[in-house]
């Protein structure tokens, strides 16, 4: 037999909810396939993969110990999601194209289907970070007699869901501040800054609309801004590392002393980034949204908005309002209540014909009974209410005692 020769080797994923793009979850099954091209005749010991999903933080610090020392101290750490095993083609598998313990792939393509379950266990979201990363990856391994085993390695995606649609990701943010600007001995009026925004919660590619007032009683130029940035914060052996950067911004115009400016509903785009991870012990990724007053020849007067960049857009209704609304119709129907109360009876369907004879015969025995009183209130005690109207029935009257009516408030 004439040894052959892999021509290629590499994994592929299957995607999941029919997607372009492998993108994972806690409690999904990761599936696809080995490909193995071969030329010629190949006997195999084994093929087997390696699933394996890993936090891991690093960087160093370079310390003086003295004024002709210094050494460089590193700090590593790390957190394992997923560490998952598997043999697709081995001794022990009962195939009938094994010949002395090994496992022969004759010429042309040869696909081996791998599936395996991701942790229930919320996991890190993948990200790529300057000090650290979170990463899954699949690698498969061929091993032949008397060569070195060939290996591939194929990452995949996974998002630990942040489903903003919550109160807390639904309440809104603001803030308030104000600054007074001196100059030596000479103190100027202060700039003030109110910013509000609809939610905390927002996914990329959605707009954040900022409500804000900007008020200058200084006596310099200042300019209203706003920006969104990303904090990366790494934890390892006691030690903080944190990165800030800019992901978006915008820009007001200038602001001439004594004047004022109102956003209404400015618009912020988010592009597109990675969620945030909270969950993680080595590794945050966090936002904010920054309003503030650029002013010259001073600190900036700023306003930190907390931002949570999940990866389950808003519900259709848009408001809380609804949410709840929706949330009620759910309960109403699990209880066995209509959403819409019924219409009241009307009075025939209360009152019998056996009543209403009864109250006729009534006022013969009233008064030896309870005395004027008594027969005043039994007497309206089966009768028919008014029908209600949305006609007023005495408007004269109405628009009479109105024009007698000093108007008190001019605003209203």
């Amino acid at each position: 037999m004439v040894l052959g020769k892999v021509k290629n080797l590499f994994v592929s994923y299957d995607c999941p909810n029919d997607s372009s793009v492998p993108v994972f979850a806690s409690g999904d099954f990761v599936s696809g396939r080995v490909v193995v091209e071969v030329t010629g005749e190949i006997r195999v010991k084994s093929l087997n993969i390696h699933a394996k999903g890993l936090a891991k933080v690093r960087w160093t610090e370079s310390r003086n110990a003295g004024s002709n020392t210094a050494y460089t101290q590193n700090f590593t750490e790390e957190v394992e999601y997923l560490n998952h095993r598997d043999v697709l083609i081995g001794h022990d598998r009962d195939d009938e194209s094994c010949v002395e313990g090994f496992t022969v792939l004759h010429s042309g393509r040869h696909e081996f289907l791998f599936s395996l379950e991701l942790p229930q266990t919320p996991l890190a979201t993948s990200f790529e970070g300057k000090h650290g990363s979170v990463r899954y990856w699949l690698k498969a391994e061929l091993h032949r007699p008397w060569l070195l085993p060939m290996k591939t390695k194929k990452e995949f995606t996974v998002f630990e869901h942040i489903d903003i649609n919550t109160p807390l990701l639904l309440s809104p943010q603001a803030g308030t501040k104000d600054k007074t600007l001196c100059c030596w001995f000479c103190t100027s009026g202060p700039v003030s800054l109110s910013a509000k925004i609809e939610r905390k919660g927002y996914t990329p590619g959605e707009s954040i609309q900022i409500f804000a007032e900007i008020e200058n009683c200084s006596s310099r130029v200042v300019v209203p801004k706003a920006a969104i940035y990303q904090t990366q914060t790494f934890f390892a052996k006691g030690k903080v590392k944190e990165i800030k950067q800019l992901v978006a911004n915008l820009r007001g115009d200038p602001l001439p002393p004594g004047k004022s400016e109102t956003w209404d509903g400015k618009m912020l785009k988010i592009p597109p980034i990675s969620p945030s991870i909270l969950d993680c012990s080595i590794i945050h990724v966090e936002y904010s949204l920054m309003v503030y007053v650029d002013i010259p020849r001073a600190v900036n007067l700023t306003l930190n908005l907390p931002l949570v960049i999940g990866t389950i857009p808003l519900h259709s209704f848009g408001s809380r309002t609804s949410s709840v609304s929706s949330q009620c119709s759910m309960a109403m129907s699990w209880l066995g209540l209509p959403e819409r109360p019924e219409a009241p009876p009307s009075y025939s369907e209360i009152i019998t014909n056996e009543e209403r004879q009864n109250n006729l015969e009534l006022p013969a025995v009233r008064d030896e009974i309870e005395g004027p009183l008594y027969a005043y209130i039994h007497e309206f005690r089966f009768q028919p209410p008014p029908l209600y109207s949305e006609v007023d029935p005495h408007p004269e009257q109405v628009c009479g005692s109105m024009d007698r009516r000093p108007d008190t408030c001019p605003s209203r």
